[in-house]
């Protein structure tokens, strides 16, 4: 179950590519849409999965018939304040996530953010699977959203997380709880390689502070002199374009530095590029930086929580930095600009790395706990 999906985010991209890959190993997959805002998915959806949406909002968002006070007193209201989506549940959408769990009678459901995931321990029958899939590293969260994960959670069959580093924090939290890692895999380990000869530096993702950005246009603004012939290309679309605009006309980097927006082609991109750079706040896992691995491109990236650290090793397929060290992530950059050998060294091992997020390595972690979980449930769902 997702909240959105026709919209574009990560989390987006890579649980439809889970479930296409799902289907594809013969499972029957449904990906439950809350909202409906666009009409046609931004990602290629298999054919062999269902794709269903709650509420459709293409006309827009109707208002509550109760109120918020009301709806929350007489129905209980179950998504936080302080959950990141928090907005989307309003009366309407948040009792038809509740009438639809509540509906199901055995199968797996696996849902895939706190708002989600707090409906779905609370309403859904014992008969289903229920499988709670984080995405954040748990400090990311609002204490508000910790507490309401500290009370319910534990009601998960597993919670599947996508680092080491998250499964050593909800197992500190839930001590009591299944929690497995298993990462998002991505669509493509053997992309084209990039072959350095191109002297641009790339980065992707929602342009908000969350990604840092605006630490990235200041790391390479101080570079940018050494290295006049290099550019940097930042792809994605997010409510803070016209601030970045403002830092490049601020940092006189007018011509170095290209705001592409969306792209279909990033792969491409990727490839035809010679440094990968995450400048991001925090993360959960970063899929666009295990991406530019699969093409050899070797990263310098901030040690923030969650999942930089987890994927690579300092100077063996990357560059990692102290969080928000903007001088020490500008120094990753020079080094890396300065020195092709490196550059390739690192990529390649990048590449190598990257593999242990292919499908084929990803897949069967989800095929055994399938398998474990559903063995655990009798006909009437009786444990």
């Amino acid at each position: 179950m997702l909240l959105h999906a026709y919209g574009m985010g990560g989390t987006i991209r890579t649980v439809i590519n889970q479930a296409n890959a799902m289907a594809a190993f013969g499972h029957d997959v449904e990906i439950v849409s809350v909202v409906r805002r666009r009409d046609e998915p931004q990602f290629r959806i298999d054919p062999g999965v269902t794709l269903t949406a709650l509420v459709d909002q293409r006309d827009g968002v109707r208002p509550d018939t109760l109120g918020r006070r009301v709806w929350r007193r007489v129905r209980g209201k179950i998504v936080p304040q302080g959950e990141f989506a928090a907005g989307y549940f309003t009366e309407r959408v948040e009792r038809a996530v509740i009438d639809y769990v509540s509906s199901l009678d055995g199968g797996i459901l696996i849902t895939t953010r706190p708002a989600l995931n707090l409906i779905a321990a609370r309403r859904t029958p014992e008969s289903v699977v229920r499988i709670a899939q984080e995405h954040m590293n748990l400090v990311a969260y609002p204490e508000t959203v910790r507490q309401e994960i500290a009370r319910h959670y534990g009601r998960f069959d597993a919670i599947a997380v996508l680092t080491g580093t998250n499964q050593r924090e909800y197992q500190s939290l839930l001590p009591a709880a299944r929690i497995v890692r298993i990462p998002n895999a991505v669509d493509v380990v053997d992309g084209e390689h990039s072959q350095q000869e191109n002297q641009v530096v790339i980065a992707a993702g929602r342009l908000v502070p969350q990604k840092g950005f605006d630490l990235l246009l200041r790391a390479f603004a101080q570079v940018a002199g050494r290295h006049p012939k290099w550019r940097l290309c930042v792809f994605g679309s997010g409510p803070r374009r016209d601030q970045l605009r403002g830092l490049i006309n601020e940092y006189g980097l007018g011509g170095r530095v290209s705001m592409r927006g969306r792209t279909n082609r990033l792969h491409d991109e990727l490839a035809k590029a010679s440094i990968y750079a995450l400048s991001s706040r925090f993360e959960g896992l970063p899929m666009v930086m295990i991406e530019a691995m699969t093409h050899a491109l070797p990263i310098a990236a901030f040690d923030c929580p969650t999942g930089p650290a987890d994927v690579l090793t300092h100077e063996v397929d990357g560059l990692l930095v102290p969080p928000k060290d903007v001088d020490a992530l500008a120094a990753a950059l020079d080094r890396l600009m300065a020195d092709r050998d490196l550059r390739v060294r690192l990529g390649a091992a990048a590449a190598v790395t990257a593999r242990d997020y292919g499908r084929g390595a990803v897949m069967p972690l989800w095929e055994n706990l399938f398998t474990d979980l559903s063995a655990q449930k009798t006909p009437q769902g009786v444990r």
